[in-house]
């Protein structure tokens, strides 16, 4: 778990993660070949954050569990393709 979540979500965070899913219709936006199971059930920070803040719906893409794990450190901005 990431230490920016050690005491969990918050109810803001759950709502704004709601809209990003929903806005992406729960599709994996990250796509990295041989990794990516398509079906999006995280939030990527495109640009990173710092801890406690919540960003702006246009700095975050839904992402698929695996992808969200390999891409790592929020902050790696990758686009559909650019892992081949």
């Amino acid at each position: 778990m990431s230490k920016n979540w050690e005491g969990g979500s918050t109810r803001q965070w759950r709502k704004l993660r709601a809209v990003v899913l929903l806005r992406d219709q729960y599709k994996c936006k990250l796509q990295i070949p041989n990794i990516c199971t398509g079906t999006a059930t995280q939030v990527h920070h495109i640009h990173g954050t710092g801890r406690g803040i919540i960003v702006p719906p246009d700095q975050l893409q839904a992402s698929c569990r695996e992808c969200n794990l390999h891409v790592g450190a929020p902050g790696k901005v990758h686009s559909p393709g650019a892992w081949t």
